[in-house]
């Protein structure tokens, strides 16, 4: 599933009573809403879904696949996703 058939699913669940702007809107904040929270570092829950965390990726030393060379990668931060109980019982 891609942000527009997601949008299409939100606004066939809400019974087409709301305009597809304004779901588009809705996904939009929430997507917003889960960035922001994760740039200022915190964590971002949902109940039973899961939760988003940012981890800090220590820099390290790899290869050039075409010289052979080492090449120092650096840190970085990545996002995590955590997936909540009712997610992974739902999946198995």
């Amino acid at each position: 599933m891609n942000k527009k058939e997601l949008i299409e699913v939100v606004y066939e669940e809400m019974n087409k009573e709301i305009t597809k702007v304004d779901c588009t809107r809705m996904v939009n904040t929430v997507l917003d809403s889960v960035t922001e929270t994760l740039k200022n570092g915190e964590e971002f829950n949902i109940a039973g879904f899961g939760s988003f965390k940012v981890k800090d990726v220590a820099g390290r030393t790899g290869r050039n696949p075409q010289t052979g060379d080492s090449i120092q990668i650096p840190a970085r931060k990545r996002v995590k996703f955590t997936a909540g109980k009712f997610l992974k019982d739902s999946v198995q």
